[in-house]
Parts: structure tokens; C-alpha cells; sequence
């Protein structure tokens, strides 16, 4: 695998193969989970805005909670990566089966305040009485599946690394057709099953993600993986190993928990709107995410080339490939950025019928259009600096850009200013176009080149 990519690097036109080979299994999953998104959210849209509101308030926490996860993702890949580039498999397995260890343990305990500090959590957020009823019920069903959520991230974390793309894909599509199948027989009790309305959406996404994150993890067990673990030995924990994970890893907590943290209180505010502007706003948030798919790809891609070249003693490739990269993402989110603005109400009609929402919707959906090349560019050369080990560089360009633009600029704009929803979308674009300015400024500068991890 090393070998090939290392390879591959050194012609332009096989830059971008080595690009096109990494990503596309990566935006193929991203594609159908997002629609599965889509799928969802269209379904529960069918039980009203409270629903929609419900779900959206209760993903939050769990989207913090996921931030922090992310801190062993982003260590086990960079490190996976370099170790792959080096031709040392065994090393990498070991930084898989540390990653493992403590995902287990982080999981267990965040499944376990989800499910006793529910309400209390989506009374914090500021929902209304329905919402945080409805809500509570969602968090507590989805809980069990929490502990295989997060394996399946970390997994997916470290076979990225590897360059092995197609495997998390395999197993993802199943997840997605599993999870929309449930939505079909649990949300409208369908073909003689209960009718659990959004409890049944949380059972759904429970019992298809628990499937996917217990095969991922016995696939690592397998002849079938890149990354083999063994069953002997697995409990013991290697105290300098999983140091160098959380040394590389804990920077990219720091950002995401400080990120989550912004924008529950950025949904706090668009909360205080009432539930047709907060509807609108998640149905916006989950319209675009389509945008996500060839960023994400692309710059899972962009970790990969970096983290493998230089453990090749390559920087010239893994600088040549991500700016190939960035070109290749640029003209796809620019094309993006014409969708949503000249299609916004084709869009959101698939999710309601209510005027109202539609309106707010498709006004969110052309603003953000002006940040579609400006993620893109954040979404990829964060992903090459997460690859090289700069993880505080990201960090910090999250940190101040999110606080000061969305969430102070955010507030401003819909309060005191009155912009309401018009307001919120524009401190969001400009939250994108200064964080991906300021990655891209210091990929230029071309200081994590001698970072040794």
C-alpha cells in the first residue's frame, strides 16, 4: 500500500489517481450517509417541525461528544499513516488496538450521562416542552449504540491512514441501507412493527451502527485487513504508544470541544427563534451537507498523501499532492456553490411543504453558497496538517474563528441587529472564509514538514 502510493506520487496525472484511489470510496460513503441524512430527516419532517426540531437539539451533546472521540481519530491516523509510509504494519496495528482500548472507555461513560442527564441536557440546550419530550426519548433509544458508533470511528480513523478506503465504504453502505430500512418499519410502523415515531429514527440508527461498528472490528481481527490485530495481548495497554496518540490527537479534542461548545450555544440562539425558524435551520444544515461529501473525501485523501510521504522521507509529494488536492476540491465545492444558490427551493421542498420553512430555508441555502470554495479549502488543508501532526495550527484557526465570527458575530446579527436567521448563515460564511484562509496560510509556510511525531 505504502509502496504504491509512494509510487504514484511523482507525476502529476498520478497525483491525482493517488487522489481519485483514496477519496472516492471515501465520498461514495459520505454520499449514501448523507442521504441517508436526507432520507431520514424527510422521513421525520412527516411527523412535524417538533420532530425535526427534536432530533436536530439531541444530535448536539452527541456531536460534542464525538469531538472529543475525534481526538484518538486524528492521533491514530497521523500516526498509522506515517507508520504505513515507513513500512512498519505491525506499529500501526498497535496504534489501532490502543485507539480501540480507550474508545471503549470513552464511549461507555458518555453513553451513560446521555442516558441519565437526557432531559436535563435538552433543557440546557433551550427546546421547548415538546422538543426536549420528544428529544429525551431519541437520546435514551440511541444511547446503546453510542459505544459502537465510536468504534466504528475510530476503526474507520486508522484504515484511512493505512490508505485502505474501501473497507469503512463496504461496511458504511450496509450501515446506511440498514438505517433507512429500520427508519421504513419503525418510524410509520410499517409491515406489522410498532409505530415508535422518532423513537423508532433512534432505533433505526442504533441497530444499523451497532452492525457496522462490530464488523469493522472484527474485520481487524481478520487476514482480510491491512491493520491485523491480535487477540492475544489486546486488554494491555502501551502507555507510550497511546501517549503519542493523545499528544497528536488531544489538540484536535481541544478544537472540536471548543467548536461543539460554540455551536451549541449558536443553536441555542437560533433555538430562541421559535421551532419554524430552528426547523428551518436544520433542514438548511442537512441540505447542504451534501457539499460535505467531496470536501471530506478529498481531504481524507489529503491526511493520507501527507502522512504517508512523510513517513517516507517524501515532504515534496505530500506538498505536491495537496495542493492537486485543493484543485481538484475547489472547482467541485465551486460547482456546489451554484447548486445551492440558483436550486435552493428544489431542494428543500423534498423536505416539507410548509411556505414558511421553504422560505427561510432556501435564503439560508443561498447565502452559504458564498463558503462553499472557502470550506473546501479549510476541510483540505486541515486534513493535510492533521496528516503532517499539526494539529494545533487547526486548533487554533477553530478556536478564535468560531467563538468570534459565528457565535459573537452570530449572536449580534440575529439579537441586537434583528437579522434573525439571515444573520446567523452570514457569521457562518464568514467563520468559514477566515478559517480557511488561515490553514491555508500555514500549509504555505511549510513548517509541518519537520514536525516528528
Amino acid at each position: 500500500m505504502a509502496a504504491d502510493n509512494k509510487a504514484l506520487i511523482n507525476e502529476d496525472s498520478s497525483t491525482k489517481k493517488v487522489i481519485f484511489k483514496l477519496a472516492w470510496p471515501v465520498i461514495a460513503e459520505q454520499s449514501l450517509a448523507t442521504i441517508t441524512h436526507i432520507v431520514d430527516m424527510m422521513m421525520v419532517g412527516r411527523l412535524g417541525a417538533s420532530a425535526v426540531a427534536a432530533i436536530g437539539l439531541t444530535m448536539q451533546p452527541v456531536f460534542f461528544s464525538t469531538a472529543l472521540a475525534s481526538a484518538l481519530g486524528v492521533g491514530t491516523t497521523a500516526l498509522v499513516s506515517r507508520f504505513v509510509g515507513s513500512d512498519e504494519n505491525k506499529k500501526a496495528a498497535s496504534v489501532l488496538q490502543q485507539s480501540v482500548l480507550l474508545s471503549i472507555i470513552f464511549s461507555v461513560v458518555f453513553a451513560a450521562i446521555f442516558y441519565i442527564f437526557a432531559p436535563v441536557l435538552l433543557t440546557l440546550m433551550g427546546g421547548e416542552a415538546e422538543v426536549i419530550r420528544l428529544g429525551s426519548g431519541y437520546l435514551r433509544v440511541m444511547t446503546p449504540g453510542f459505544v459502537f458508533m465510536v468504534l466504528a470511528f475510530i476503526v474507520t480513523a486508522a484504515l484511512r491512514g493505512a490508505g485502505e478506503t474501501k473497507t469503512p465504504m463496504k461496511v458504511n453502505i450496509l450501515v446506511n441501507v440498514l438505517n433507512v430500512l429500520g427508519n421504513y418499519l419503525f418510524i410509520f410502523g410499517n409491515f406489522g412493527f410498532p409505530r415508535l415515531g422518532v423513537n423508532g429514527a433512534a432505533l433505526a440508527t442504533t441497530l444499523a451502527r451497532s452492525t457496522g461498528g462490530i464488523i469493522l472490528l472484527a474485520l481487524t481481527f481478520s487476514d482480510f485487513s491491512v491493520l491485523k490485530m491480535k487477540l492475544k495481548g489486546f486488554f494491555s495497554f502501551d502507555l507510550e504508544l497511546t501517549k503519542r496518540v493523545l499528544r497528536i490527537g488531544l489538540p484536535t479534542a481541544m478544537e472540536e470541544s471548543v467548536r461543539r461548545l460554540a455551536q451549541l450555544l449558536f443553536v441555542r440562539v437560533i433555538a430562541s427563534l421559535g421551532t419554524t425558524s430552528f426547523a428551518a435551520h436544520q433542514i438548511s444544515l442537512n441540505a447542504e451537507s451534501i457539499s460535505y461529501m467531496p470536501g471530506f473525501g478529498i481531504a481524507v485523501a489529503a491526511t493520507t498523501i501527507v502522512g504517508q510521504n512523510l513517513g517516507a522521507k517524501n515532504p515534496t509529494g505530500a506538498e505536491k499532492g495537496t495542493f492537486e488536492a485543493w484543485k481538484i476540491g475547489s472547482m467541485i465545492m465551486g460547482f456546489m456553490a451554484v447548486v445551492f444558490f440558483i436550486l435552493p427551493e428544489q431542494l428543500i421542498r423534498l423536505y416539507t411543504a410548509d411556505p414558511e420553512i421553504i422560505s427561510k430555508a432556501a435564503l439560508n441555502l443561498r447565502i452559504i453558497a458564498l463558503a462553499q470554495i472557502p470550506m473546501g479549502t479549510h476541510f483540505i488543508f486541515s486534513g493535510a496538517l492533521r496528516g503532517a501532526g499539526d494539529t494545533k495550527a487547526v486548533f487554533y484557526s477553530t478556536a478564535i474563528s468560531t467563538w468570534i465570527f459565528r457565535l459573537f458575530l452570530g449572536y449580534v446579527l440575529v439579537h441586537p441587529l434583528g437579522l434573525g436567521l439571515l444573520g446567523a448563515w452570514t457569521a457562518m460564511v464568514i467563520d468559514w472564509t477566515i478559517r480557511g484562509s488561515y490553514v491555508f496560510y500555514r500549509f504555505k509556510k511549510g513548517n509541518w514538514k519537520l514536525i516528528d511525531l
